[in-house]
């Protein structure tokens, strides 16, 4: 009684999917991925939008 199972899973995939249609599954998993993504970068406020690692400046700043 603990989890859900493959088949619940299953389930709950299909009912999302007559929900929404196929045309708009796309876009909502663009727009969750998305919100991941700011999330992790509220996360770390220190990294930079363009990617780059705290760690990379500092050997950007040794090599100087």
């Amino acid at each position: 009684m603990g989890g859900l199972s493959p088949y619940h899973l299953i389930i709950v995939l299909v009912i999302v999917l007559v929900i929404f249609g196929p045309g708009k599954l796309g876009g909502i998993g663009k727009s969750l991925g998305q919100a991941i993504n700011e999330f992790k970068s509220a996360m770390n406020p220190e990294e930079k939008k363009d990617g780059e690692k705290p760690a990379e400046k500092l050997e950007d700043k040794k090599d100087a």
